[in-house]
């Protein structure tokens, strides 16, 4: 690794602190949070999924991996989100789903991930249960979005990420009512929804 590309001492414990984290306990998660009085259907079934929270290292801090999801996909197009998806019957667990979705998406093999924890399940409003895979990434990754699905691979400073004084609550109406829901702005990214809300989760076990 050239010396640019050393890690900021300021910025080791960063990591640390994620790991921490994953032994304290916190509420979990769900597109609802903010809804406290809404009344679910009786009887939904959930279906389960899990994404793929990953750190890279580079050099000025940690930082997340996310993706923009093409424009041309039917569901969320050119939403922010975690490589990620449901699970498929030949995946072992959600671990194996999570990494799957990475190679498939941003071409991020197995061999470049060291799996350390997970998150507890968040539930979203189209009915998954998202179970979120935390990974270190190697430096030597390189992107390769899989144009059918992926538009854009970015990152952002976990720094950014994990102080909650970056999230903003704003909202949109949902079946007729205002729903209320976090951001977390980078740049020209709009990172909303389910993605900010998991992060938001993180960034509150970190802070405790």
């Amino acid at each position: 690794m050239q010396d640019s590309q050393k890690a900021d001492p300021r910025h080791t414990g960063l990591m640390e602190t994620v790991v921490a984290a994953l032994d304290r306990s916190g509420a979990d998660t769900s597109d609802f949070d903010l809804n406290p009085d809404l009344i679910l259907p009786a009887g939904r079934k959930l279906r389960p999924a899990a994404v793929l929270v990953g750190f890279i290292d580079r050099g000025n801090g940690p930082h997340v991996v996310l993706t923009k999801r093409s424009s041309r996909l039917k569901h969320h197009p050119g939403q922010i989100a975690f490589p990620g998806g449901k699970v498929d019957e030949g995946d072992a667990d959600v671990t194996a789903t999570a990494l799957r979705e990475a190679w498939e998406e941003v071409g991020l093999r197995v061999d470049q991930v060291e799996v350390f924890g997970q998150l507890p399940p968040h539930e979203t409003v189209t009915s998954f249960t998202v179970t979120p895979i935390l990974g270190r990434i190697r430096d030597d990754f390189v992107a390769k979005p899989e144009p059918g699905e992926v538009e854009e691979v970015f990152e952002v400073p976990l720094s950014h990420l994990a102080d909650p004084a970056n999230y903003v609550v704003q909202q949109r109406i949902w079946a007729g009512k205002p729903r209320p829901y976090f951001t977390v702005p980078w740049g020209p990214y709009y990172i909303w929804g389910a993605t900010a809300r998991m992060l938001r989760g993180l960034a509150e076990r970190m802070a405790d």
